[in-house]
């Protein structure tokens, strides 16, 4: 079970992650988009922990609508609107609960996914964050079936993600500022895809 400390640790880990993965994601960004990617994710995390420590959420449901305005207001480019939807999508899942059991983490992300897709308008194989996402629900939604903790379950989602984030590389760019280059955008991985990946293996260390 996931209580509402440790949906409020994975966030704050979340800002520790993107502030250590800075000119990583950066840098991945200036081959094929803004070379900002990085930097929006740690302005982005950094403010929504502030606000976090500022602001006294009633349940787990706050806290995720909390960090989704916070990262729409405050980040720039496409990661503020997308990652935003994410969290305001599994806000929903959230509503009402003081405890998230391995099917409430599943539906978490899908939902979070979901809004990605409508947001977004990106498809699998677009060379987008879409592209970790949409086969790490599917594992996930497989290891649930199989009876799977929530350790195990989220273990397989980011092998998943990872597996869809290094599929990236040889892909053709659909989507976003990378589409621009065309063919030229071939041959690097996706910052998106790798944001998520650290998304996801960030929970997976915490949550068990």
């Amino acid at each position: 079970m996931v209580n509402q400390e440790s949906l409020v640790a994975w966030i704050e880990a979340l800002q520790e992650v993107y502030a250590e993965n800075k000119e990583y994601l950066t840098q991945l960004d200036s081959a094929i988009g803004d070379a900002d990617h990085g930097i929006n994710l740690d302005r982005g995390f950094t403010a929504v922990r502030r606000k976090l420590s500022e602001t006294k959420c009633e349940d787990m449901s706050a806290v995720l609508k909390t960090a989704s305005m916070t990262l729409i207001s405050s980040v720039g480019g496409a990661s503020g609107p997308l990652y935003g939807t994410f969290f305001l999508r599994a806000s929903a899942v959230c509503a009402n609960k003081t405890e998230l059991a391995e099917a409430d983490i599943v539906a978490m992300v899908e939902a979070g996914l979901e809004g990605i897709l409508h947001r977004g308008k990106a498809r699998p194989n677009d060379k987008t964050m879409v592209d970790a996402l949409t086969p790490a629900v599917n594992a996930m939604k497989q290891a649930l079936a199989a009876g799977s903790g929530v350790k195990e379950i989220l273990e397989k989602g980011v092998e998943a993600a990872e597996q869809g984030m290094t599929d990236t590389i040889p892909m053709l760019a659909k989507k976003g500022r990378a589409s621009y280059l065309g063919e030229r955008s071939i041959g690097h991985q996706d910052p998106g895809a790798t944001s998520s990946y650290l998304m996801l293996k960030t929970a997976a260390n915490l949550w068990n």
